[in-house]
């Protein structure tokens, strides 16, 4: 399934030969929020492709437009010109888990699957598998005020995977977490993605965050939101966001943003 995205349309199609399953495509993106003197250019004609099974990383500065970019590859927005092109099944987490209060963990989970009209009893069996995907084996019928917030991150991890996405897009997820409890999750989410072909595009302000998890960085210019900078992660996993190779590649991105940053208050 293709979802196309342009000014004007949102719809869905069959894959054209030139798009493959998790594929994500931007082709002359821009984005303006309001009209005359109080319009706000948040993106500014970004071309951007994503190939199936990679996981790409977006940095730049608060206000570039991340989170917008990222609006508009879940169809959450749409571009006012430029054409969005995403390949199969999209997902997307949050800074906050957004789970239902009143829902236990494994509630949460099943409410995915039971969208995706799955039968009691197949719900229940699959949501098991999830939660055990996400080392929560055993706290389904907690409920979101009895676990911590890296459980309750862990919860809404299994909740996107239940949608069975191509595309996960995730917003900062990890951002509000303590370090230790960010850390672990980072080696959670390589080892979910090590047994799957899931393509992410994953939104951070964390520049170590970015080199530790993605294989390629692509960096934002300050508002209107450009695509200045891409760089690859040549690091083999597993990788820490303390070691040497991770530090070096993410002070060499930290210094593009730092001058992007500079030319911005001149």
């Amino acid at each position: 399934m293709v979802r196309q995205v342009n000014s004007s349309t949102v719809t869905d199609q069959r894959p054209a030969a030139a798009d493959v399953t998790g594929s994500i495509r931007l082709s002359g993106v821009s984005k303006v929020f309001g009209r005359g003197n109080t319009a706000v250019q948040a993106l500014d004609r970004i071309s951007l492709e994503v190939p199936p099974g990679e996981f790409t990383c977006l940095i730049g500065a608060s206000g570039c437009g991340k989170s917008t970019l990222l609006a508009l590859v879940a169809g959450l927005e749409q571009p006012t010109s430029g054409h969005v092109s995403v390949s199969g099944r999209v997902a997307i987490m949050f800074q906050e888990p957004a789970l239902f209060p009143w829902l236990t963990a494994a509630g949460n989970v099943e409410l995915a699957l039971r969208a995706r009209g799955f039968g009691r009893a197949e719900r229940r069996q699959r949501t098991g598998e999830l939660l055990e995907t996400v080392r929560l084996a055993g706290f389904g019928g907690k409920r979101p005020h009895e676990l911590s917030g890296g459980m309750r991150q862990r919860v809404a991890l299994a909740r996107a995977l239940a949608q069975d996405a191509d595309v996960l897009l995730m917003d900062e997820p990890f951002g509000a977490l303590d370090a230790m409890t960010r850390d672990l999750l980072h080696d959670e989410l390589d080892r979910i993605c090590a047994g799957r072909q899931l393509t992410i595009m994953f939104v951070t302000h964390n520049v170590r965050e970015a080199v530790r998890l993605g294989d390629r960085v692509v960096v934002l210019s300050s508002r209107p939101g450009r695509v200045i900078g891409a760089y690859a992660v040549p690091i083999d996993h597993p990788r820490r966001i303390d070691s040497a190779p991770v530090a070096q590649l993410a002070a060499r991105i930290t210094d593009r943003l730092r001058q992007e940053m500079s030319r911005d208050d001149t």
